[in-house]
Formats: C-alpha cells, sequence, structure tokens
C-alpha cells in the first residue's frame, strides 16, 4: 500500500502533537488535511508552514462530535481530489482536575462526545473511502490515546482515562474488523507531553513535578509523538495491527 501523495487527515491538527504530527507527515510525503474546531488563524499558519515544504495542504473546520460536521468535513476533502490514505484521530479534550463525585455528567458526555465518538465517526467516514470493499485503495488509521487509559488518572481524571480506554478497545477490535479490507488501525498512547493539554486542565505545575516518576527524568515533545504517529502511518509499520504503541518516557 503505497502512502506518497495520498491525503492524510489529522483531527484537531491545529497545534500540540497534531500540529507537530502535520509537519512530520508532509516531510515523508503526505498532502495534509488539518481539523480544528475553534483556532482558525492556527490552522491557517500551519497549512502555509506545508504548503512551503511542497505539499498540498488545507484546513478543514469541524467540531468532531458532530454527525453532520464530520460527513462535510470528509466531503470537503473528496472534492479536493485525490484519495485518502490516512487518518490520525488526535482531537481531543480534558476537563480541570477533579475527583468524580464533583463532576457534572454534562461534563462526562462532552468528554465521550469528542473523544469517543468523534474517533468513531471519523474512523466510520475514513473506512468508506479506503476500505477495499467499497472500492478503496486501502490505508492506515492511528487513533490517539493516553497512558491514563492504563493508570486510569484517579484523582485527576478519571472520566479522560475512561474515554481513552474506550478508544484503546476501539483500536483493537477495528484492526481486526478492517485489516482484511486494506486498513490497518493502530494507536498512540502519550505520556506526560509538553503541550497545552495541560495548562487547559490546570495540571501544568503538576505534569513538570511529574519529571521525577517518569524514568527517562524529562517530558515528551510532541515531535516524538509524530513520529511515532508518522511510522504507522507509513509502509515500515506494514505488519503492525492493532498495536497501542506507548510514548511515555518508560513509564
Amino acid at each position: 500500500m503505497r502512502r506518497m501523495s495520498a491525503w492524510v487527515l489529522i483531527t484537531g491538527g491545529s497545534r500540540g502533537i497534531g500540529a507537530a504530527t502535520a509537519l512530520r507527515c508532509a516531510e515523508a510525503g503526505w498532502d495534509v488535511a488539518v481539523n480544528y474546531a475553534q483556532d482558525c488563524a492556527a490552522a491557517e499558519a500551519l497549512v502555509a508552514r506545508l504548503r512551503g515544504l511542497g505539499r498540498r495542504a488545507l484546513t478543514l473546520q469541524a467540531d468532531v462530535a458532530d454527525e453532520a460536521q464530520v460527513a462535510a468535513m470528509f466531503e470537503r476533502l473528496d472534492a479536493e481530489g485525490g484519495r485518502l490514505g490516512g487518518l490520525v484521530n488526535n482531537a481531543g479534550i480534558v476537563a480541570p482536575a477533579a475527583r468524580l463525585e464533583a463532576m457534572a455528567p454534562e461534563r462526562w458526555r462532552r468528554l465521550f462526545d469528542v473523544n469517543v465518538i468523534g474517533t468513531l465517526l471519523c474512523c466510520q467516514q475514513a473506512a468508506r473511502r479506503m476500505s477495499t470493499a467499497h472500492g478503496g485503495a486501502g490505508g492506515a488509521i492511528v487513533n490517539l490515546s493516553s497512558r491514563a487509559a492504563e493508570f486510569g488518572s484517579g484523582g485527576i481524571y478519571v472520566d479522560y482515562a475512561a474515554t481513552k480506554g474506550a478508544v484503546d478497545t476501539l483500536t483493537k477490535g477495528l484492526a481486526r474488523e478492517l485489516i482484511g479490507e486494506g486498513i490497518r488501525v493502530n494507536g498512540v498512547r502519550p505520556g506526560v507531553i509538553d503541550t497545552d493539554i495541560h495548562a487547559n486542565s490546570g495540571m501544568l505545575e503538576r505534569a513538570r513535578g511529574q519529571v521525577k516518576d517518569i524514568p527517562i527524568q524529562r517530558l515528551g515533545r510532541p515531535e516524538e509523538v509524530a513520529e511515532a504517529i508518522a511510522w504507522l502511518l507509513s509502509d515500515a509499520a506494514s505488519y503492525t495491527v492493532g498495536a497501542l504503541l506507548d510514548v511515555g518516557g518508560g513509564r
């Protein structure tokens, strides 16, 4: 399955791990579609950098939790021409650190809508385009999970960890469902990475304080996660199916 000159769609791609992945994929020869929810300026600035690398690139605004917006996003990509060869389900949110008894159900619903339903919706649309059963040429899907899925993040955000546990299960099951149709599905589980997500949850200082508990003794960089994602998208990972690749500095 040759990936060169095919589109890769990266959800939540305007900053952090998503932006680093977009740049790495462009360097690897992909044309890159950058999905974003709100930060149009960041997405457009990133696309300008991608085009500077000689690749086709475009922005696609959509809330991945909204079925109609996801369908419209994929249709806009279809209209650009060329085939979809890769999907990176990177879009995800976290809420402020709290114990379970202090959380509102509305918080849970939004987390699951974005982190789980959004991933399901995008996988569905991608499968309809990439599956050989539907006339596609195959492809690769990489779902972004978290080491929190294993640790559970008690006392911080068990609801976020639960959404990522669901993503892990989806990744394993969908890998088996789609591999016979030319689509490889894998996941990446980052550890504590130096991105805005910790600031958004009020956990930035705590994240920095966790360095002593990480065997490698530092926070991870978005570019290090991007390397793992790009590898799973590539033909170099052609025998890797249903894997959950931990990028956590040994933790």
